[in-house]
């Protein structure tokens, strides 16, 4: 049997049944009390069934006050947790463990979200003309700082009530946990910036506060880019240099990933010149970085068969991430296993304009997400334009919910 199928054991002892891991995409698929739809909790059942070992969730946003979109999960202590304990049951089936991804949006917030919009320095989105899309953001404070710490632990301490067995704390992709990372975002004088060890101090200070405050046998990871792809920004030096701080916290496992809204690399688009790979773009990276670190690794991006997951564990890489690819099919590790190695039809868009190529990208992704959940096929052949106006008249929606929610 391929190493694909073969049992893997984390820091803490706790295993999962194979290496194929069902990364995290962003779902918007929370229902009007910002808790898990009906449609989520099916999308999860269906992933368990589907073989993959360990699932990640979507964004669980830290609060409610700042959230990447109108649609998504909050957990925070005041959440009552019914609908989180029949989320983690459903995607426990199967032998299948399943961690939840917890973040906050930072300065990634759409304007018309209203709530915070929070950043290490007051430095906006460079979006080109889509920069006003985004809020402003101001300046993080010390109170602000502290209060986002209590925040990821509580969101932690919540998740393992409901039965989740560990959380991943996303630091990747331009949140706000990158952002402290990032030298272009963070230009602040003080503890929280200026050297990579101040930069790194808020990612560090939330994993030991959720340390503190969840049992052992609960899992804690965390996605980290490998490189942010801008020119002066986040770089693979700097990846190492944080994974080696890791190391002391003895957390669980490292997803690598890269990009940014500003900088879409986990689509494969890059703002500094740099080409990624046609498949499991940020390979090298992982690779390179599993051979200096005692912390089991993991890579997401651009992977959908199964000869490129055997090639990831090839060099030395501990687990696949696999997200589009079970978007559009999600049993397709049971697949495998039977030895159907079939290609999956990727929606591609050819469009110039790499902001709106992404939004599409992300768009396609979604609806396909919302079909599964509710019981169809995914499909490979939707219309991008079509999805993208979909999409944004489905999130005017949701906006308007949000809204009404927030003003009671």
């Amino acid at each position: 049997m391929s190493l694909v199928f073969n049992s893997f054991t984390f820091p803490n002892s706790t295993s999962i049944k194979n290496r194929i891991v069902k990364a995290a995409m962003e779902e918007n698929m929370s229902d009007e009390n910002l808790l898990p739809s009906d449609e989520l909790i099916n999308l999860y059942g269906m992933w368990a069934k589907g073989g993959s070992g360990l699932l990640i969730t979507g964004n669980v946003m830290v609060d409610k006050e700042a959230m990447t979109g109108p649609g998504g999960v909050v957990l925070d202590k005041d959440s009552e947790l019914t609908r989180f304990k029949l989320w983690a049951d459903t995607a426990k089936q199967n032998k299948t463990k399943v961690w939840m991804q917890i973040s906050h949006p930072g300065r990634q917030v759409y304007k018309k979200m209203g709530g915070k919009v929070y950043s290490p320095s007051d430095i906006a989105l460079n979006m080109g003309k889509l920069s006003d899309m985004f809020g402003h953001p101001t300046a993080m404070t010390e109170a602000q700082i502290s209060d986002v710490i209590s925040r990821f632990t509580d969101t932690a301490k919540q998740a393992e009530l409901a039965g989740f067995d560990g959380v991943e704390v996303h630091a990747a992709h331009g949140y706000l946990l990158a952002q402290f990372l990032s030298p272009l975002v963070n230009q602040r004088d003080d503890q929280w910036g200026g050297s990579l060890d101040n930069r790194s101090r808020l990612l560090l200070e939330v994993i030991k506060a959720i340390k503190s405050n969840v049992s052992e046998s609960f899992s804690i990871s965390v996605k980290l880019n490998s490189a942010d792809f801008q020119r002066g920004g986040f770089d693979e030096e700097d990846a190492l240099a944080v994974v080696k701080s890791l190391e002391a916290l003895n957390i669980d496992m490292i997803e690598l990933s890269g990009g940014s809204y500003e900088a879409p690399a986990m689509q494969g688009v890059t703002a500094d010149g740099r080409t990624l790979a046609r498949e499991a773009y940020f390979l090298s990276f992982a690779a390179s970085i599993a051979k200096n670190t005692s912390i089991p690794i993991m890579t997401t991006g651009g992977i959908y068969k199964f000869g490129t997951a055997k090639t990831v564990l090839a060099q030395g890489v501990d687990l696949v991430g696999i997200a589009t690819a079970l978007a559009l099919q999600p049993d397709l590790p049971n697949g495998w296993l039977l030895g159907k190695n079939a290609e999956i039809a990727i929606p591609k868009v050819n469009w110039k304009n790499k902001t709106f190529r992404s939004l599409a990208i992300m768009a396609l992704v979604k609806r396909n997400l919302r079909r599964v959940g509710a019981g169809k096929k995914a499909s490979a052949k939707l219309s991008p334009l079509f999805t993208l106006i979909l999409d944004q008249i489905r999130t005017a929606k949701l906006v308007k919910r949000y809204q009404k929610l927030m003003s009671q």
